[in-house]
């Protein structure tokens, strides 16, 4: 495809997982594409960064979405508030109309949008629900709108396939309530991506919904056992009790997989819902590959290859974000955030540079956190239980940290390559809280690791908490320091 002559495309949502694969699916077909984002640093470290242009917007505000439309042909609408808690559904609405308002006035030929599956003769969840009425909005937009509608997505890093994958792999005996037995038509990834590549095609006299989905239709009991046996797992028993409510279940559900609660009842809320495609007229203008659709077990040996190749791309953690921080940042000198108490601590270590960033930067997830490893694990079991986090959603990649990443109860705010890491607690806190871990050469030539936590209490909860945890600090911090510049001067002897 010409690139002079190929469509200019606008990306949302590119923080997120669908979004964050879909781009580089677009640049491989010679698409024209810029990127749209609340914060365009984020976005500064993926990839495919220097093949796109970023521009800041919020689908809040229709002034930014008019100057990030101008001149695009097909705008792709990935943005979802799910994470957003009892107003998402409000904010979905009225991100919708202003997209669609602003797509118009700004003369775009095309909008597509990535829904949920749903039926018209059940009652729908909230989440499902806010997803149609998405849809609905764009559609009557005036703008020829491309309505996809998934249910559960199968691929790397996606939220469903995360928690089919740690409800299999970490409860060989379930009692699960009613959804188990829910018929389900999952899809790939894979094939998520290309119907949205084409969808940039479609004919301008097009505007409706579709019904997507994989050639399989199974329970989620029988996508389960489909799991257990492509991962080598014995087999799963199950047993379904009718009196556990989504509620129930997001607890429970919470507490084994790395997805929180707030995240997980939504979800849990659409599969009470039967979801299986209705029609496939898809296929009139995006039609099968000759190979035919991703079937459910190749999804799952395609996403697991992925994982266990540390080539997961994107995921679903990376879209979740628990609020921006207070301005500027605690690292500037002119902090105006109120109180912020600072723990820091500085040491030589006998290591060049380049070693102890390699053990900086891969921190987390598997390799953990150098210290205290039972409070770590305490710390992360309490947070779960009040809906944080916790340490199991791990980190996207065994080495690699973009901004914007998730890292255990963490999110990575800053990464100055071979100098700084910043992360911004993600666990529930009474207030706000960053670790700062900074490599720098001192002028005789040794290497100094600079390490700071930073507290900003939020009201009287919050100086309590700060005093409590302070006598801790030198088992935790100190404990994270030492044992990070130990193994920074093995790698160094080592090599």
């Amino acid at each position: 495809m010409d690139a002079s002559t190929s469509p200019h495309v606008l990306v949302t949502g590119a923080t997120g997982y669908i979004g964050g694969r879909l781009i580089p699916e677009l640049l491989k077909n010679g698409y024209r594409v810029r990127v749209m984002a609340r914060s365009p640093r984020h976005l500064a470290d993926r990839d495919w960064a220097e093949q796109v242009e970023i521009v800041q917007g919020d689908a809040a505000n229709i002034k930014s979405l008019m100057a990030a439309l101008q001149d695009i042909d097909v705008a792709y609408y990935l943005i979802h508030a799910m994470g957003a808690g009892n107003e998402f559904r409000s904010l979905d609405r009225t991100n919708a109309e202003n997209f669609g308002i602003a797509a118009k006035h700004s003369g775009v030929k095309r909008i597509a949008y990535l829904g949920g599956l749903y039926s018209d003769s059940e009652k729908l969840s909230p989440h499902l629900q806010s997803r149609k009425e998405v849809g609905e909005i764009l559609l009557s937009s005036g703008v020829p709108t491309t309505v996809f509608r998934a249910a559960v997505i199968l691929g790397s890093g996606s939220l469903s396939f995360e928690m089919l994958r740690y409800l299999t792999e970490r409860l060989p005996v379930m009692i699960t309530p009613r959804w188990i037995d829910t018929r389900i038509q999952p899809i790939a990834v894979r094939d998520v991506l290309r119907y949205l590549v084409e969808s940039a095609k479609m004919p301008s006299e097009v505007n409706r919904g579709f019904d997507i989905g994989g050639p399989d239709v199974l329970t989620y009991r029988e996508m389960m056992s489909g799991y257990a046996k492509c991962a080598g797992l014995k087999p799963r028993r199950i047993l379904s009790l009718p009196f556990m409510t989504p509620s129930l279940s997001s607890h429970w559900v919470g507490l084994v997989s790395p997805v929180p609660k707030n995240i997980v009842f939504p979800l849990l809320e659409s599969l009470v819902n039967e979801v299986v495609c209705k029609e496939h007229d898809i296929a009139q203008y995006i039609p099968d590959p000759p190979e035919g659709l991703i079937a459910f077990d190749k999804a799952v040996e395609l996403a697991l290859q992925r994982i266990r190749d540390h080539r997961v791309d994107t995921a679903w953690s990376s879209a979740v974000h628990a609020g921006a921080p207070s301005d500027p940042l605690p690292s500037d000198p002119a902090w105006a955030g109120g109180a912020l108490y600072v723990d820091e601590r500085s040491r030589i270590v006998n290591a060049s540079p380049e070693k102890l960033w390699f053990i900086i930067k891969g921190i987390g997830g598997a390799h953990g956190w150098y210290s205290w490893r039972l409070g770590w694990w305490t710390r992360g079991i309490l947070d779960r239980f009040v809906g944080g986090p916790g340490l199991r959603r791990g980190r996207r990649d065994t080495q690699d940290l973009v901004i914007g990443d998730a890292l255990d109860w963490w999110r990575v705010e800053e990464v100055e390559e071979g100098h700084l890491l910043r992360l911004r607690a993600e666990m529930r806190l009474p207030g706000l809280a960053w670790l700062e871990l900074i490599v720098e050469k001192e002028e005789k030539g040794q290497t100094l690791f600079r390490q700071r936590a930073l507290f900003h209490p939020r009201g009287l909860y919050g100086e309590m908490y700060w005093a409590a945890i302070k006598p801790f600090h030198g088992i935790v911090f100190g404990g994270m320091q030492r044992n990070i510049s130990k193994a920074a001067e093995r790698l160094n002897e080592i090599e």
